[in-house]
């Protein structure tokens, strides 16, 4: 469990400057130019996401079990999830989905996390998707405060059409078998 922890720790904790320390990130900014502080934010990133992956995996092997979740939670997850993979293709193809939602990242990362929530009942789950979930909130209040990201158009088109294409074939593709591959369980049952 120490390493899902440490991992939670750097992952989420360099992903959470902005939100806690915003003066100190744009010192950083400052000192060390954007390339270096990206590159050294992506090393944090990458080391932490390898940590919780590991320790997550390690984790499930001997599971803690906290609740057992009624099945019709399992229904409600996928139900849920549907539109994760459409909002986080709309990060990217901004489109009205994008000026609607302002942060369709961090909204398809609040519901991935509570759909997971609902379904799985293990500490590991508790920590991993609980610790997602706040920081997505406490993300999602912090660029709330902030100026709007770059303009997306109001208007639906063509971008819009990618992101709910290309994300309900993302679904359809790890719902269908990439979920089982990757994590060893089908959220299908």
């Amino acid at each position: 469990m120490f390493v899902l922890v440490a991992g939670l720790l750097l992952f989420l904790g360099i992903h959470s400057v902005r939100i806690v320390a915003p003066s100190w990130r744009d010192a950083q900014l400052a000192a060390r130019g954007e390339g270096r502080w990206k590159g050294l934010y992506s090393v944090v990133s990458a080391i932490g996401l390898v940590l919780l992956i590991v320790g997550y995996g390690r984790a499930r092997a001997t599971p803690v079990v906290l609740y057992l979740p009624p099945p019709g939670l399992r229904h409600l997850a996928l139900l849920l999830t549907l539109p994760v993979f459409p909002l986080l293709v709309a990060t990217y193809a901004r489109g009205a989905i994008a000026a609607t939602v302002r942060h369709p990242m961090l909204a398809a990362v609040l519901l991935w996390a509570l759909a997971h929530l609902l379904a799985n009942g293990t500490l590991a789950d508790l920590l991993l998707f609980g610790a997602f979930f706040v920081w997505a909130f406490a993300d999602l209040m912090s660029a709330l405060r902030r100026p709007a990201p770059a303009a997306a158009s109001a208007r639906w088109g063509r971008n819009d059409a990618i992101a709910i294409g290309v994300g309900l074939a993302l679904y359809a593709a790890f719902a269908g078998f990439a979920h089982r591959w990757l994590i060893g369980v089908s959220p299908l049952g």
